[in-house]
């Protein structure tokens, strides 16, 4: 079992850092981006519906927020999944 978890440790290092070595000179950009690029490419009068409510003062905030909200989602998905695997493990333990 942890031969087969660093495994796929070592899988997920080496696909993050493929695109970095590879393309070094590749800018890595959000669909964002590309969104209001391709929209502004099909219609040039388009105005959005509204406006950022608060604007992050640098990208580095924004993308700490970013990670933060990732890190918030993963530890509640990971505190549910290991809810139910208790609740499952205390079921069969009580059966037997």
């Amino acid at each position: 079992m942890l031969k087969k978890n660093l495994l796929l440790l070592l899988a997920v290092v080496v696909l993050a850092l493929l695109p970095i070595v590879f393309l070094q000179d590749a800018e890595f950009g959000g669909a964002d981006g590309e969104a209001e690029e391709a929209i502004t490419e099909i219609a040039s009068d388009y105005e959005p519906w509204f406006t950022a409510i608060w604007e992050p003062p640098s990208g580095e905030i924004e993308s700490l927020l970013f990670v933060l909200q990732g890190v918030i989602g993963a530890l509640i998905i990971g505190y549910f999944i290991g809810y139910m695997r208790g609740k499952y493990a205390k079921n069969t333990n009580a059966k037997h």
